[in-house]
C-alpha cells in the first residue's frame, strides 16, 4: 500500500509539471504579439531586452529543475517518514511485549523470594534439629564410653577372677605331682601311669579316638631348614602318626616334606591364590588347602592329584579343619561370617553356620563338635548337625587361632591380647595362661601348638623367637628358641617328636 501511494504522488507531481509547462507555453504565445509590438518601438534595447530574457529564461529552467529536485526529495522523505511510522510502531510493539515480560519476570522474582525465605527457615530449623541431636549423640557417646570403661572394668575384673582360678589349679596340679612322684618313689607301682590317664577325675582311655602318647621332649636345636615357598610360608601341618610335613605359602603350591631329612617328597599344584590354612583327613589320604581366592582345593595325597574345589565362600577362606573321626567331613570359616561343613565325597556343602563375628580360626574337637574362635574375642563351641552354638565364652579380645589337642583334652586360644590360654572344652573354663614379656602374636596368622603329649605349648612371635610353655610347670617360665629371622606365622608339632615352625622364608625343624 505504501509502495502504490508513493507511485500515486510522484504522477500527480509530473502531471502538475506538464500543467506548468503547456500554461507557461500558452501565455508565451499570447503574450507574444505584445511583446513584438513593443519591440519595433525600441529596437535599440532589444538586445539588451533578449539577453535578459534569455537569463530570464535560463533562470526560470534552473528554477524547473530545482522543482523537481525540491518534488524528489519531498517524495523520498516521504517514504522515508512511513518507513520510520512503521519502525515506531513495531518499537513501540516491542516496548510493549518487554514491559509484559517485566511483569512476569517481577511475579516470579517475588516468587522466588518467598520461596527462598520459606526454605531459609527451613535450613534454620534443620540446623537447629542437628544441634539438637549432636548434643544427644555427645551425651550417648559419653554414656558409651562410660559403659565401656566399666564393661573393660568387670573384663580386667573377670580375667582376674579366673587367672586366680587357673593359679589355683595349677597349684592343685602341682600339688598332684608331687605326690605321684611321692608314690613313685614309695614304691606303689602304676600309680603314676593311670593318674596320667584320668583329667578331672575321670578316665578317658575309653573315648573315641583316645592315643596313648609318650611324653614329648622339649626341643632346643634346629636340626633341619628348609627354604619352602616364594613370597612365603602361610601354614604348615604334620600328617598323622608320621614325619610327613605339608607347607601352603604364596606361591600357590602346596608342598610336602619329609621332617627327618627336609626332602621335598611332592608339589601339589593346581591352587589359585595364597594358602591360609591346611588339613589333612584322619586317614591321610587327602589334603585341603583353604585359600585366600574364596575356595578351598582338595588334593589326593598319593600322586597329588586334584580331587575338589570347594566353592561357596563369598569372601577369604580364613581356617579349615578336618574331622577326627569322619573322614570325609571338612569344615572352613570365612570372613564373608559363615562357617560351611563340607562332604568330602560329593565335594559340596553339607551346611552352613551363619555367625555375627568373623571366624578367625576353627577346629574339630570330636565327629560332631566343632570349636571356633572369633573376632569379638569369643571361643564358640558348634554342633554341627543342628548348625547351633552350644556354648560360649569370652577368651581374648580377638580370638587369632584355636586348635585342640591330640586327646582332645583341651582347646588352646591365642589372640591380639598376646595371650595363649588353655580351655577345658567341656566345661569351658580357663585351665592354663600362658604368657612372656617379648611373646607378642603375629597379627591373625599366628598359629601355635600343643605337644603330642598335652604338656607343652609352642607359639611363635613376632621378634622370630618360638615360646615353649610346660603345663605343668608352676613357674610359667618358657623355653625360647632363637634362629627365624622374621616373624614366626605357624607352628606344629609331629606325633613322633620333632616340632616344625615357620616364618615368612623358612621353615625349622626342631629337635
Amino acid at each position: 500500500r505504501t509502495m502504490v501511494e508513493a507511485e500515486a504522488g510522484k504522477e500527480a507531481i509530473r502531471r502538475a509539471l506538464r500543467s506548468l509547462r503547456r500554461r507557461h507555453l500558452v501565455e508565451e504565445g499570447a503574450h507574444r504579439p505584445a511583446i513584438e509590438a513593443l519591440a519595433r518601438p525600441f529596437a535599440a534595447q532589444a538586445v539588451e531586452w533578449k539577453e535578459k530574457a534569455e537569463k530570464h529564461e535560463l533562470e526560470l529552467q534552473q528554477c524547473y529543475k530545482a522543482q523537481s529536485r525540491l518534488s524528489e526529495q519531498l517524495v523520498t522523505e516521504i517514504e522515508e517518514g512511513k518507513a520510520s511510522k512503521a519502525l515506531l510502531k513495531e518499537k513501540e510493539t516491542l516496548i510493549t511485549t518487554m514491559q509484559t515480560e517485566l511483569e512476569q519476570t517481577r511475579e516470579e522474582n517475588t516468587q522466588l523470594k518467598q520461596s527462598l525465605e520459606e526454605k531459609t527457615s527451613a535450613l534454620d530449623l534443620i540446623i537447629q534439629e542437628h544441634q539438637a541431636v549432636k548434643a544427644e549423640l555427645e551425651q550417648a557417646l559419653t554414656k558409651q564410653k562410660v559403659a565401656e570403661d566399666e564393661n573393660r572394668n568387670l573384663i580386667d575384673r573377670w580375667m582376674l577372677e579366673k587367672m586366680k582360678d587357673a593359679e589355683r589349679l595349677n597349684e592343685a596340679n602341682a600339688m598332684y605331682e608331687e605326690m605321684v612322684l611321692k608314690l613313685k618313689s614309695a614304691g606303689v607301682g602304676g600309680i603314676q601311669h593311670n593318674a596320667l590317664q584320668e583329667a578331672d577325675g575321670i578316665i578317658r582311655r575309653s573315648e573315641a579316638g583316645y592315643m596313648d602318647i609318650m611324653e614329648t621332649p622339649i626341643p632346643s636345636t634346629c636340626r633341619i631348614t628348609i627354604r619352602a615357598h616364594d613370597g612365603g610360608c602361610g601354614s604348615i601341618i604334620f600328617q598323622h602318626n608320621t614325619d610327613k610335613l605339608i607347607s601352603g605359602g604364596q606361591d600357590q603350591t602346596v608342598k610336602i616334606w619329609s621332617a627327618h631329612t627336609g626332602a621335598l617328597t611332592s608339589t601339589l599344584q593346581g591352587c589359585l591364590g595364597s594358602v591360609n590354612d591346611l588339613a589333612v583327613t584322619n586317614d591321610n589320604k587327602f589334603v585341603i588347602a583353604a585359600c585366600s581366592s574364596n575356595k578351598l582345593f582338595v588334593w589326593e595325597v598319593n600322586g597329588g592329584r586334584p580331587r575338589h574345589t570347594l566353592t561357596g565362600h563369598t569372601k577369604n577362606v580364613s581356617s579349615v579343619d578336618a574331622s577326627w573321626v569322619k573322614s570325609c567331613v571338612l569344615a572352613s570359616s570365612s570372613n564373608d561370617h559363615t562357617i560351611k561343613i563340607w562332604d568330602l565325597q560329593s565335594g559340596f556343602c553339607k551346611s552352613t553356620i551363619m555367625s555375627g563375628s568373623n571366624a578367625n580360626s576353627l577346629a574339630f574337637i570330636d565327629g560332631d563338635t566343632l570349636c571356633s574362635g572369633h573376632r569379638d574375642g569369643h571361643l564358640r563351641l558348634w554342633d554341627i548337625r543342628s548348625a547351633k552354638c552350644t556354648s560360649q565364652t569370652f577368651a581374648h579380645l580377638d580370638v587369632s587361632s584355636v586348635s585342640v589337642s591330640r586327646n582332645r583334652n583341651f582347646i588352646l586360644t591365642s589372640g591380639k591380647d598376646n595371650v595363649h590360654n588353655l580351655f577345658d572344652p567341656r566345661t569351658m573354663e580357663v585351665c592354663g595362661k600362658f604368657k612372656a614379656m617379648g611373646n607378642r602374636v603375629v597379627s591373625s596368622w599366628g598359629r601355635p601348638c600343643i605337644s603330642p603329649d598335652e604338656n607343652s605349648i609352642a607359639a611363635g612371635a613376632n621378634d622370630g623367637s618360638v615360646y615353649i610353655w610346660s603345663r605343668l610347670k608352676k613357674d610359667g617360665v618358657p623355653t625360647i628358641l632363637q634362629g627365624h629371622s622374621s616373624s614366626v606365622v605357624s607352628s606344629a608339632w609331629c606325633g613322633l617328636g620333632p616340632l616344625a615352625t615357620a616364618d615368612k622364608h623358612h621353615i625349622y625343624i626342631w629337635t
